[in-house]
């Protein structure tokens, strides 16, 4: 039994040690939000040294924000799976790539598009882009041979809080809320995104991309 108790408490005393340093990496190199309010429509800009394997160097679209939580996706963290791969009858189009859209519900496929009305029971997020809607017409519109690059984007999750949990992370100096002007949301993809997202804010968060992922490792 002692030494299950060593080893907890070891664990505990690691992480604690780790959490405290990233608190001071924060401090040291002045990882502070901007007052930029978040809802749906903006974007979530992860702090460089935010570890969590689903939001590091992460972009995130808010699709809802309200007092009682709020809903988004990862844009730029592309899987090696394939929409091709799950439904029949999309074997002869063009790989359509599915992206990690978050740790909620990861067993479901979820999307966003430029189509508006041609999807019926879409939700707006702004002016020119939709959460969700009728699949089936999704379905055909695709197989019509119509273009779905820069049009339609999927995901297997979403990102997910609970009322003032966002909020508090915000707070925590976790996020930047930017919005996603000059930004192709639907060709997302990787740190470059990121980066670019970082970029486009400029000021003091330019050092941001000069940053190491992991500190604790320089």
């Amino acid at each position: 039994m002692s030494l299950v108790y060593i080893t907890r408490k070891t664990y505990i005393v690691a992480c604690f040690n780790v959490n405290l340093t990233m608190a001071l990496y924060k401090d040291i190199f002045k990882i502070k939000h901007n007052d930029l309010l978040p809802e749906k429509g903006k974007i979530l800009i992860s702090e460089p040294f935010l570890q969590d394997a689903y939001f590091q160097r992460s972009v995130v679209l808010l699709v809802e924000h309200n007092t009682q939580g709020s809903m988004g996706f990862v844009v730029n963290k592309k899987m090696d799976l394939w929409v091709n791969d799950f439904f029949e009858g999309l074997d002869n189009i063009p790989k359509i790539p599915i992206y990690i859209g978050g740790p909620v519900s990861s067993d479901r496929l979820f999307f966003i598009h430029s189509l508006g009305s041609i999807i019926p029971n879409s939700i707006q997020i702004d002016d020119n882009l939709y959460f969700d809607g009728n699949f089936e017409s999704l379905k055909e519109y695709i197989l019509s041979g119509k273009p779905v690059n820069e049009k339609v984007k999927f995901f297997l999750g979403y990102s997910g809080w609970i009322e003032n949990q966002l909020h508090g992370e915000i707070n925590q100096n976790s996020w930047l809320v930017s919005r996603p002007a000059n930004l192709n949301l639907m060709l997302a993809e990787g740190e470059t995104f990121w980066k670019h997202s970082v970029e486009l804010i400029g000021g003091s968060y330019m050092t941001w991309i000069n940053y190491p992922k992991d500190p604790t490792l320089n």
